[in-house]
């Protein structure tokens, strides 16, 4: 077994994990949405804040340590019930409507990447192209856990793989790999 490691936040992504028949193998393989690497973020990068200017983050990412497990699978980014929801970045409304009684709004990027926003009331339809920027609906009130007079839930998946939403913008946590795969037990 090593003892190095090597430190990966925004930037190409590592080799890709073995994979079994039904997704990445379990021995030794980060739980779903520890790494967000390979991402492109922050300054002149593809991808903006989904609120006017740099709101206050109320709760972080907290992926479970198995996808069937509770856990928060994006942040809370505090603001004013009826702010503008702008597109994270660009590409095409995949979802707007009612998910468990919560109006959701889904967006598709390039290389698999989906942003979420919810609570968002929205008049876009699956099928819209959105520049990063774009007004995609206004933000109502109501978020559950959300002790501020309105958050929106910004989320983040790549394919199945849930990822911090923070990390399009250069500012996920830095997470340390083994450069080789650790044997279980």
């Amino acid at each position: 077994m090593s003892s190095r490691a090597e430190v990966y936040s925004v930037g190409p992504p590592p080799a890709a994990p073995a994979r079994g028949p039904d997704g990445p193998a379990s021995a030794g393989a980060p739980a779903s949405g520890a790494s967000a690497a390979g991402l492109r973020g922050a300054p002149g990068g593809r991808f903006r804040w989904p609120l006017p200017g740099a709101p206050r983050v109320v709760r972080r990412f907290d992926p479970p340590p198995q996808p069937w497990l509770s856990g928060h699978r994006g942040v809370d980014l505090a603001a004013e019930p009826g702010a503008p929801v702008l597109a994270a970045g660009a590409g095409t409304v995949l979802f707007a409507g009612t998910v468990a009684g919560r109006p959701v709004l889904t967006v598709g990027h390039s290389g698999g990447l989906r942003t979420t926003y919810e609570p968002v009331r929205s008049r876009l339809t699956a099928g819209t192209p959105v520049d990063a920027g774009t007004p995609v609906g206004d933000l109502l009130a109501g978020h559950q856990g959300c002790a501020e007079a309105a958050c929106l839930h910004w989320g983040l998946r790549r394919d199945a793989e849930y990822l911090d939403p923070l990390a399009l913008l250069g500012l996920g946590r830095v997470r340390l790999l083994p450069l080789h795969p650790v044997p279980a037990g």
